[in-house]
């Protein structure tokens, strides 16, 4: 019978613990003769040329993948490298369920515009994301995996898709012999669990959730470092991450489907955290008097332009002089920036908590 592929990826930290939960899971994991496990470096940090990547394009159905990535951020580092598949349900999640008035809410709201995922031809097959973040018990882990192994119809991996070295692949164990040459080698000392040692420098880019996003180019308009581009079909891309100034979240927030994800960032909503968790859709800056989106992300532009040794972009009261600097720069917004509601904010935040029916 084929096995569930279940790559693990380490984190960035050396943190003891965090060490200890993802070698505690791969040796229970490998203790299962369905499962086929492989650990590998930070997702996020890998290059399409890594072992790491040629690891994973070698998998022909569906796998889990365990990081301590928010699963939206990685599924969709995934596809940006080239492995795709659509998502698969998990139980085991670091995020409380949001109330199902607000699911119902949102789908009817993501209902009014065309998204980039409805035009991607994806294979077929489920990609699983797993957060460590979820439990500190590998244990949880395992039952996830094992009851994700027991409703995945993997017969569907090898129907008119592999071919006889892939069939072997997945119906015989893992030969380390064979893939030590290919940068896997035995760790733990447990049959069927490899470790694919790449290198890996820190990176720092953005990362578009396709089933979010509607193709409407604020980001390239916005970004003045060349990381945006567009492919053969004029759909948006990240054409070139390593362009992108380290720790600058900045085209994320002018984002108004927040499609576009830093993994890496401290504040859950840019790092990939499911979008409205939690339930009060309040712009908590009418409250606070705190900057809106569209202010923030042009000051960290602007900062990150002077550092790169270049002016920032001229504002309205700018001289001649400075406005030439930018006359090819294009800043009007493609979509109408959402006007602030002028009752008052006590008033609003009432409002927003009495439609809730506690």
């Amino acid at each position: 019978m084929p096995r569930l592929p279940v790559i693990i990826s380490k984190g960035q930290s050396r943190n003891p613990e965090k060490r200890g939960l993802e070698e505690a899971v791969a040796a229970q994991l490998a203790e299962h003769e369905q499962l086929d496990v492989v650990v590998m470096p930070h997702l996020y940090d890998l290059t399409t040329q890594s072992e790491g990547y040629q690891a994973l394009s070698h998998i022909e159905g569906d796998f889990v993948m365990i990081s301590w990535l928010y699963s939206r951020s990685c599924h969709w580092i995934m596809d940006r490298n080239g492995i795709c598949g659509h998502v698969g349900d998990v139980l085991l999640s670091q995020m409380p369920e949001e109330d199902e008035l607000e699911d119902e809410l949102e789908d009817e709201i993501e209902e009014d515009k065309e998204r980039v995922i409805s035009q991607l031809e994806l294979p077929d097959r489920k990609i699983y994301s797993l957060e460590f973040g979820a439990s500190t018990q590998a244990n949880d882990f395992v039952e996830e995996v094992l009851r994700i192994a027991a409703q995945s119809d993997l017969l569907q991996w090898i129907q008119g898709k592999a071919n006889q070295e892939a069939l072997e692949r997945f119906l015989e164990p893992v030969n380390d012999t064979a893939l030590s040459g290919n940068g896997l080698l035995p760790v733990l000392g447990q049959p069927g669990v490899t470790e694919v040692q790449d290198p890996g420098t820190r990176r720092w880019y953005p990362v578009i959730d396709f089933s979010r996003c509607t193709n409407c180019m604020e980001c390239i308009d916005f970004c003045l470092f060349g990381v945006y581009g567009v492919d053969k079909v004029d759909t948006i891309l990240v054409d070139q991450p390593d362009n992108c100034r380290k720790g600058c979240p900045a085209c994320s927030r002018v984002c108004p489907e927040n499609a576009i994800v830093f993994p890496q960032h401290k504040t859950p909503a840019i790092a990939g955290a499911p979008a409205d968790a939690g339930g009060l859709k309040i712009d908590l800056s009418l409250l606070f008097g705190a900057p809106d989106a569209q202010d923030v992300a042009s000051r960290e532009r602007d900062e990150q332009l002077m550092l790169a040794g270049r002016s920032p972009v001229a504002k309205d009261d700018a001289s001649e002089n400075e406005r030439a600097d930018f006359a090819n720069i294009s800043m009007d917004r493609r979509q109408p920036v959402k006007q602030m509601v002028t009752a008052d904010p006590l008033d609003a935040l009432i409002d927003n908590l009495d439609a809730l029916d506690l």
